[in-house]
């Protein structure tokens, strides 16, 4: 159960990380605009996946029980 929670917050931070990406245009060294924006796209959108089954684990488990 823990590690349903845990997900959620990873795919939060993913999220988060993927707006910085995509502000600061820096990911470890600075990035062109259009590279930026795709790899911030990317990480937001795995983040989003990651919360979506991570809330669908923790439905399963709630129904399980």
């Amino acid at each position: 159960m823990m590690f349903n929670w845990l997900s959620l917050v990873t795919g939060l931070f993913y999220i988060v990380l993927g707006i910085v990406v995509i502000l600061y245009k820096f990911f470890f060294t600075v990035l062109d605009p259009g590279v930026a924006y795709a790899l911030g796209g990317l990480l937001i959108l795995y983040g989003i996946f990651r919360i979506y089954r991570a809330i669908s684990k923790i439905k399963n488990t709630d129904h399980e029980k």
